[in-house]
Order: C-alpha cells, then sequence, then structure tokens
C-alpha cells in the first residue's frame, strides 16, 4: 500500500529515497541526499536534471514543495561561500519552502532506476550488467543486442529513444552487437569499452582525448548529450514517488542543456 502523502514529510521521502538508491556507498564529489531543507511540506515534487534558478521558479510555480534532481548545488567546496549565484538559488529555496534532494553517481549506477539502465532497457540491450567502474563502483551497463545490426541502425534507435541530435562517430566495426552506456560525461571511459571488446559505446558528451582514443582503437562511439543521457533516472525516481507514495508531481524540461 502506498504511503500517503499526509504521513510523508519531505525529510522522510528524502530518508526513503537515501535508502532505495544506496547513496551512502558511493564516493562521489557530490553530496548526495538532502541539500537544502524546507519546513518539511511536500504538496507536490518537481524532478529535473540541473539544479538551477529557471528549475527552481517553474517548480514553485506548480506549487511544488520539493525538487529533485541528478545534478544539485553541493559539490565538494562549492557552497564554502553563499555569495553571488549561490546566494540567489539558496534564498530562493528558503524564500519558497522548497527542499532540494539530488543524486549523482548512486542515480548513474542503481540497477532499476539508474539512468544507464532505464537507458540500456531502451536500447534493447540483453544479458545486462555493470560496467565502467569509478571510484571503485560500476555506474554503466553494458549488454548485447538480440542480434547483430548495421550501426547505422543501432545509431538511430539512439537518436530515437534520446535525442535526435545524437553525434554519432562510426570509426569501428560495421556489424555491432555489444554495447556498452555510460550517461552523462564519461567520454574516457571508453578505455574500458575498448578493453572489454565492445562494439559501441554510448556516452554523452565527448571530449578531445576521449574521441582521439576511440578513433585510434576504432571504437564506434555515440554522444548522445549529457543532459538528454541524464533525464532517465530522475523520472523513474518520480514515477516510484507517484506510484509507490502517492505523491502528485511533473517533470520539469530544461531546455538548452548540452
Amino acid at each position: 500500500m502506498a504511503t500517503t502523502q499526509r504521513k510523508m514529510t519531505s525529510q522522510g521521502l528524502a530518508n526513503h529515497l537515501d535508502r532505495l538508491l544506496r547513496a551512502d556507498r558511493f564516493q562521489d564529489d557530490s553530496w548526495n541526499g538532502m541539500q537544502v531543507a524546507n519546513s518539511g511540506r511536500i504538496g507536490s515534487v518537481c524532478a529535473g536534471v540541473d539544479a538551477t534558478l529557471p528549475f527552481f521558479e517553474e517548480a514553485a510555480a506548480r506549487g511544488a514543495g520539493m525538487v529533485i534532481c541528478h545534478h544539485g548545488l553541493s559539490w565538494g567546496t562549492s557552497l564554502a561561500r553563499i555569495t553571488e549565484l549561490n546566494y540567489r538559488l539558496v534564498s530562493f529555496l528558503i524564500r519558497n519552502d522548497l527542499a532540494l534532494w539530488a543524486c549523482h553517481l548512486p542515480l548513474d549506477a542503481h540497477p532499476v532506476h539508474g539512468n544507464n539502465a532505464v537507458l540500456a532497457r531502451l536500447l534493447g540491450l540483453r544479458n545486462r550488467r555493470p560496467f565502467a567502474r569509478y571510484h571503485g563502483q560500476a555506474i554503466g551497463v553494458r549488454g548485447e543486442l538480440p542480434q547483430a545490426v548495421d550501426f547505422a541502425t543501432f545509431a538511430e534507435r539512439v537518436k530515437r529513444e534520446v535525442n535526435p541530435h545524437a553525434d554519432v562517430r562510426q570509426l569501428g566495426r560495421r556489424r555491432v552487437r555489444r554495447v556498452g552506456v555510460v550517461s552523462g560525461g564519461a567520454a574516457r571511459e571508453v578505455a574500458e569499452a575498448i578493453r572489454e571488446g565492445l562494439d559501441v559505446y554510448v556516452t554523452g558528451e565527448p571530449t578531445l582525448s576521449g574521441y582521439n582514443q576511440a578513433m585510434q582503437e576504432g571504437m564506434n562511439v555515440i554522444y548522445a548529450g549529457h543532459y538528454a543521457t541524464e533525464v532517465f533516472g530522475v523520472r523513474a525516481v518520480l514515477r516510484l514517488i507517484q506510484t509507490r507514495y502517492g505523491i502528485p508531481g511533473s517533470f520539469v524540461e530544461q531546455p538548452g542543456g548540452y
């Protein structure tokens, strides 16, 4: 039976999400979990990828009491000084009684609700297993297509399911089956895809060094966009909040992000 909204506070919901995503098991630059508290009210939840002022403004306009995102405000010492943009962001949350919960690497890595798990399912990968270790934790997913297809055919599926503007680089085999997926800014993890003998590596945004290695080693790569590959985790968590806890919510699109 779903936990009713009446019984759930913002901190209570944050605690449930922390346990679900095993946030304390990851070495991460992000301070995952509740980053800015509020009075405890939820009302509704807004989900988005990035903790930006336009996102907060839209959430407030929709009457939300809590926002959840992948890229939060607190990274290392990023909030050591609450001045300038930090002041505008934090003060807006406090003035509007908006709680902020963020989850970075755990939301990439979760085997059901994570960005990479959802991406792998959308792309039709079978025999899925963890892939690409970062600080000792596997955050990506590798798997196999039901049968080998032309790289161009697979690239069209990525464009259809993830981002029509994906940057497709055919640098290796024409026929592909074994695929590795790591969302976001993980271009350098192409090295693991090469070591594991995969046919295609799908990630968010390119780097020059990552591209050069793929080009020289003959690894097909698809850069499907940092933002576009990381909408899936927060959407999955939002669906969970709605179905398990009976809390209304909505996803806030943030156009313009790479």
